[in-house]
């Protein structure tokens, strides 16, 4: 008799954030750079009155996503406001936590640059990425504002020790903008860009549950992020906040479940195994926390012989995930739409290095409240991605063009799926 709910030890308790209504955007001399290398609070948040035109709001306060189409058509608005300077100097820091995610160096990163680059092409950006390890990006932030930084663009290792880094930079009165993910527990933060990540988790749990409608009670193994990340608690708040009265009313059961120090592929290859061997194999679904778990996840089910394998969610539309969908071997992502929110965010560290005023369209008055004061929040869309709609969403939107993905290996899948 397979067990109703039994679930692993998480790592760090859930982290809890009641859904914004969402904004999005989209937008596009060389400025010097210096590299560096390594060396659960409740949020809330709030949203602007609804106005006409505003997105339609599911009971819940998530967002409704439109279906097919392109995420950012028509959602220019929040980016191109900031007016461009050949004269302006400056130096800005820009933070990022890992590389086991693929996004931030082969997307968030260079996205970032080439905008602010546009905009200050006699600027000075310091890059450092802390590859996953908290104390390194504390010492690479104080070496940037020793060297001159004078905005912090962070997407924190850890968003809890990041309020310290916040902290810091406040006492040298250089403004601090959480990217991606947020910064707790601290009045140094001047501005939050990221997505709605409860309705990245609300969009994951959905779209598996519609893979496994005509089951019976399926039994699922979700692989979460890292403990140590807030993104990755919002999304495991939003899964569960569908996933979890199923498995009151007896139609679902979560056999296991992980949280994913690192959001390492590997340790979730390693917590992939640990279920099937105590499950004897037996599961029809995985969540998995972003297209790296999954990888490592779908490997685990490969290695143990799992043919066809069950459906898999993701996040990040990486490369390897689209071809992954294309492949058969995971069954969805979600696209957040990188390149807006670098480019708001290379606008915003350029107003606030320049004395710029920022338009309140840009967040429209929505604030998250970090547990220290509430930030002006910029709180782009998320859209899940199949196969079906990868034409219509990562290739519209030129976040992966038809040559990158369809290569030989992929050609056949990509013909079938009709990607030109």
């Amino acid at each position: 008799m397979r067990p109703r709910y039994l679930r692993v030890p998480a790592v760090a308790p859930v982290l809890l954030l009641i859904a914004a209504l969402v904004l999005a955007a989209c937008g596009g001399g060389a400025a010097e750079e210096a590299t560096g290398t390594a060396g659960g609070p409740m949020m809330t948040a709030t949203a602007a009155p609804t106005t006409a035109g505003s997105p339609a709001a599911s009971p819940g306060g998530s967002p409704v996503a439109s279906p097919g189409g392109s995420p950012t058509a028509g959602m220019g608005a929040l980016t191109g406001w900031a007016t461009p300077s050949e004269t302006e100097t400056g130096t800005i820091a820009l933070l990022l936590p890992e590389t086991k995610t693929a996004r931030y160096e082969s997307a968030d990163r260079p996205f970032f640059e080439a905008h602010f680059r546009q905009l200050c092409p006699n600027c000075t950006i310091i890059y450092s990425n802390a590859n996953q390890d908290a104390a390194a990006q504390q010492q690479q932030a104080e070496a940037a504002l020793t060297n001159g930084a004078q905005v912090l663009v962070l997407d924190p290792v850890n968003s809890d020790a990041a309020g310290a880094i916040a902290e810091i930079a406040q006492a040298q009165g250089v403004p601090v903008i959480a990217y991606d993910r947020a910064i707790l527990n601290s009045d140094g933060v001047s501005y939050y860009i990221s997505f709605d990540n409860v309705r990245v988790g609300r969009l994951q749990a959905e779209t598996l549950m519609r893979a496994l409608e005509g089951i019976t009670n399926p039994q699922i193994v979700m692989i979460n992020g890292s403990p140590t990340d807030n993104n990755a608690g919002q999304f495991k708040q939003g899964a569960h906040s569908v996933f979890d009265p199923l498995v009151q009313q007896g139609q679902l059961t979560i056999a296991m479940e992980y949280d994913t120090p690192d959001w390492s592929p590997d340790q979730a290859q390693n917590e992939m195994q640990q279920a099937l061997t105590a499950l004897g194999n037996q599961v029809d679904g995985v969540y998995a926390a972003n297209d790296g778990t999954a990888s490592g996840a779908i490997a685990a089910m490969k290695a143990a012989g799992l043919s066809p394998l069950p459906p898999v969610t993701g996040q990040d539309a990486e490369l390897a995930g689209i071809q992954r969908i294309l492949a058969g071997e995971q069954y969805m992502t979600v696209y957040k739409a990188i390149k807006p929110e670098a480019e708001v965010a290379a606008e915003l560290a350029f107003a606030l290095l320049t004395g710029q005023d920022v338009p309140a369209s840009v967040t429209g008055g929505r604030t998250v409240n970090n547990n220290a004061i509430d930030v002006p929040a910029v709180l782009l869309t998320p859209v899940a991605v199949t196969r079906d709609t990868i034409q219509d969403t990562v290739v519209a939107d030129e976040f992966w063009t038809v040559e990158q993905i369809c290569t030989p290996e992929y050609a056949a899948a990509c013909a079938d799926a009709g990607l030109q």
